[in-house]
């Protein structure tokens, strides 16, 4: 029978509580993206805290050759953050009693009542909204200790970084909405309602208007001198004693204008979904830099997916941990390089309209050899969000290592298709000896080349030719 929440995490403490007292060492192990980052850091910081012997490690994907290096670990117990679900067994043949996953991906029924897997599924919680890998650890933190309650700013930016801001105006629901006001009410974080453009805190007004690309706005997204054309016509003031000024610095007046400026330019172009996708809760920590690109959470999550997917995860961990110093540089020029990274693969696909093909409810896109096989769900998630794709299932495949595709697919705003993407990925992938796996709306997969067209056939049957019969269900 499945614990409780609170039963699971009390082993948890206990099993943590052993392994100090007898001195054990503890290995963390979690993924690359902005929730592993953001999870690992949370347990590893409240481990340290607890005076545990701990070292963490990232990994972009979780697989039996991981488990098999555990074997020749010299680590005593494992943790696994934002990674493993699906396999347990394999976990318990190698490790026995040994380690902990703390999950919210989808699991198979098998694993609801082992004990070793702390997933929220088990306990009637969403994962795909309701609470992330990093929520997870914060419990997990908590659990050791209340005074880890400082974790939380960090577990929001994770949730952030999964897009789990799916309330009404991007409010949080579920376990988030309680992490967030615990943050909140120790005067780590605000919420208010404004304008979501990318670097809200540093970029001044018309780049931040160009790079806003969730949503992506025809005309206007990357596109510069049109976003300079369009405020300037807004009469709002761009600069401030010569410089320019950022979108935290607008006052209400100037936010109506701007907003009545972007809804005459789209008009006839999905204004309203645009206009209600630009409008909505904003999370600001007011004890980072004013001006600086760990005070708004959006930007802070962008920053620490683009620390992983370039593969330097360290960087963005050491943030996530407290650094403040040269560290913090390295990262704001990671994350500069990412956004322009971001541009030309963007840029690419849609000039070489070859690489698309689309119907009324499905965009297939290939973007082998332009998308590295890290950035497929950044590239995915952007191409989802694209105004002219609502309401359909984006996957897009690349290339990986060793003799690999990479899959990502995601449900774009406004999708009613009942397709489970994280049912759709698993098991397609275990068809052609792969794996796959995520969440309803989001999951991944890889398999090897030569089954390229076997999967390719296996998504024509279960997504391209189903997609406009389930979604009208």
């Amino acid at each position: 029978m499945t614990k409780s929440l609170d039963d699971s995490l009390s082993t948890f403490k206990d099993k943590i509580s052993d392994c100090i007292k007898s001195k054990k060492s503890i290995s963390i192990t979690t993924h690359i993206d902005c929730d592993g980052l953001a999870s690992g850091s949370i347990i590893t910081k409240a481990l340290i805290r607890a005076g545990a012997k701990c070292t963490v490690r990232t990994s972009k994907e979780f697989s039996k050759n991981i488990i098999e290096s555990f074997k020749t670990d010299s680590r005593d117990f494992h943790i696994i953050t934002d990674l493993g679900s699906g396999f347990a067994n394999e976990l318990d043949k190698t490790l026995e009693d040994n380690w902990i996953i703390l999950d919210h991906h989808q699991i198979p029924d098998e694993e609801l009542d082992n004990e070793n897997v702390i997933n929220s599924w088990k306990y009637g919680i969403d994962g795909g909204v309701e609470i992330c890998a990093g929520g997870m650890a914060f419990l997990a933190s908590m659990e050791l200790d209340e005074k880890n309650s400082d974790l939380s700013a960090i577990a929001v930016v994770s949730a952030l970084g999964d897009r789990q801001d799916q309330g009404e105006r991007k409010s949080f629901t579920g376990k988030n909405f309680e992490i967030a006001n615990t943050a909140k009410d120790i005067g780590l974080m605000s919420m208010d309602l404004d304008l979501l453009l990318v670097g809200r805190e540093t970029r001044p007004l018309p780049e931040a208007l160009a790079f806003t690309s969730q949503p992506f706005i025809e005309g206007l997204t990357w596109n510069r001198e049109a976003c300079l054309s369009l405020l300037n016509s807004s009469g709002i003031n761009l600069k401030e004693g010569g410089r320019w000024r950022v979108p935290a610095e607008l006052n209400e007046e100037e936010k109506r204008q701007v907003i009545e400026s972007i809804t005459e330019f789209a008009s006839g172009k999905n204004a309203t979904e645009i206009m209600s996708e630009l409008i909505g809760y904003t999370y600001t920590f007011p004890r980072e830099d004013s001006r600086g690109f760990l005070r708004d959470g959006r930007e802070f999550s962008t920053m620490l997916n683009s620390c992983g997917r370039i593969n330097r995860s360290g960087v963005g961990m050491a943030v996530c941990m407290g650094d403040r110093n040269k560290i913090l540089r390295e990262a704001e020029t990671i994350l500069t390089d990412y956004r322009k990274m971001i541009r030309e693969y963007m840029n690419i696909l849609s000039n070489e309209r070859w690489r698309i093909s689309e119907n009324e409810t499905c965009v297939l896109v290939n973007g082998e050899d332009i998308v590295p096989e890290t950035m497929t769900g950044t590239i995915s998630s952007l191409i989802a969000g694209s105004p002219k794709n609502s309401g359909k299932i984006v996957i897009l495949r690349t290339n990986g290592e060793k003799n690999t595709i990479k899959f990502s697919s995601r449900k774009a705003f406004g999708c009613k298709s009942n397709i489970n993407l994280n049912e759709l990925m698993r098991t397609g992938a275990e068809k052609c000896d792969g794996i796959g796996g995520g969440h309803n709306a989001a999951a991944g997969a890889k398999i090897t080349k030569d089954k390229l067209d076997e999967f390719l056939n296996y998504l024509e049957v279960n997504v391209v030719n189903v997609s406009s019969t389930t979604s009208s269900q």
